[in-house]
């Protein structure tokens, strides 16, 4: 199959991955050899903006895909950086680890908001932008209504379902949910 790209770059968080995510990459698939998924917030420790460890991120998106997409699916991980021009540099020399040598690489996303400015830092990489997806999903209110009990299962694939329900399981889960729930009271007052 002729692809227009070698690889895809999508910069994500991915906490949790859900339909629209899925729909990106489902869409990078088609235009490019091979996607490369840089996981954002990748530091070891969790908190309730990122409950999830990079490594089990990876396993709740590979859940979602053939073995043969699988197979056409990188990771990078990429730790917060909190320079614009570090954390690009930090992107690029993450990418150029897992690519072949003249490469043609891309980058697909959305302008979703203020903070899709990144998306700006690779004039090199032609964008493949795309219009809003999954009608704008955004994960802040999924893993808002996850705190509380509540698996949002039309915004979800069924890998990432699986993931959620067993993770519910986990001590880390209860003391992630604990927190919301005194930080929810808390910006009640």
């Amino acid at each position: 199959m002729n692809y227009t790209f070698d690889y895809l770059v999508f910069i994500g968080r991915f906490q949790p991955f859900h339909l629209a995510h899925m729909q990106t990459i489902n869409i990078a698939l088609q235009h490019s050899q091979h996607v490369i998924l840089a996981l954002g917030s990748a530091q070891n420790e969790r908190n309730i903006k990122n409950p999830f460890l990079a490594s089990e991120r990876e396993a709740m998106i590979l859940s979602n895909f053939s073995p043969e997409d699988r197979a056409r699916i990188k990771f990078v991980e990429v730790i917060d950086v909190y320079n614009d021009e570090k954390w690009q540099k930090l992107v690029k020399s993450l990418v150029n680890q897992v690519i072949e040598p003249d490469a043609k690489v891309g980058l697909i996303g959305h302008f979703k908001d203020d903070s899709s400015y990144y998306l700006k830092f690779f004039p090199e990489w032609e964008m493949v932008e795309l219009d809003s997806l999954e009608d704008a999903l955004s994960a802040t209110p999924m893993r808002e209504a996850y705190y509380r009990g509540e698996i949002q299962r039309d915004k979800f694939p069924q890998g990432t379902i699986d993931f959620l329900e067993n993770f519910q399981k986990t001590t880390t889960y209860q003391q992630l949910s604990e927190k919301f729930a005194q930080n929810d009271k808390t910006n009640l007052v």
